[in-house]
């Protein structure tokens, strides 16, 4: 039997920010669905961990760019825990691809995974939140979607998606207890990268007001906010974790 009164799935969750989101979320008394498309072994640590915060974890590995593959998660998830109350579209990928060798098979499969992915997962979880009269759905974009980022088109493409997308649910289903917003992170080194040590982060670190580079409790600690009782009149917003380096 489930041991939280609520429930969150977070796609990318088995390491990084979220992971770190797990852990938050957890902690305030979530349990979560943990979510990665390879490295299962990665996944069942954050869902181990999750358990011993004391919620309960269910690990279903799917690839996003698979509509049936991401409909079998969402229905496994609601099998296990009745309903999914929290929706965090943190997974992403990153291709590098020039404008002019990118094909439409190319951009595709950025849009499935970045964007419509998050369409996807919105559409199976909104009606429970509805019903409940509750929910949090949180996306991702990113300073290089913001900026435009030469060579990367389709990511910058999926990630304005994701600024449409959080807009018109947020519209939509405000007046329904459902927030949703939208978070850009700064750069946030990955797990295991000795950024002391890194010389490609050093002009990064030099050029931020705060004088370090994200970590993931930066955005966890944003998340569990939104999740809250009290994140309830945050509602389509763009929300910049960057410690300053870009200023809106």
């Amino acid at each position: 039997m489930a041991r939280g009164a609520k429930t969150a799935l977070i796609t990318g969750s088995g390491r990084n920010i979220g992971r770190g989101c797990a852990h938050y979320l957890a902690r305030a008394g979530f349990n979560v669905v943990i979510n990665g498309s390879t490295q299962r072994d990665i996944c069942d640590r954050t869902a181990g961990e999750v358990r011993d915060i004391g919620t309960d974890a269910l690990v279903c590995m799917a690839d996003l760019g698979d509509q049936a593959a991401v409909d079998r998660m969402a229905a496994e998830a609601l099998s296990e825990f009745g309903r999914v109350d929290v929706l965090l579209n943190n997974a992403a990928i990153r291709p590098l691809s020039p404008f002019l060798e990118m094909t439409d098979a190319d951009l595709a499969h950025v849009m499935n995974v970045n964007t419509y992915s998050a369409v996807w997962l919105s559409r199976a979880f909104l009606p429970g939140m509805i019903e409940n009269g509750w929910g949090r759905i949180i996306n991702f974009t990113g300073m290089n979607a913001q900026e435009g980022k030469a060579g990367r088109p389709g990511v910058t493409m999926s990630k304005h998606a994701m600024w449409g997308l959080t807009k018109a649910l947020a519209r939509e289903f405000g007046v329904k207890g459902v927030t949703t917003n939208i978070i850009s992170p700064g750069t946030f080194p990955g797990e295991g990268e000795n950024v002391a040590h890194d010389g490609k982060h050093g002009p990064l670190i030099a050029a931020n007001p705060v004088g370090r580079l994200g970590k993931a409790d930066d955005i966890a600690a944003l998340v569990q906010l939104l999740c809250s009782d009290n994140g309830g009149f945050i509602n389509g917003q763009l929300l910049p974790v960057n410690g300053g380096v870009e200023m809106t």
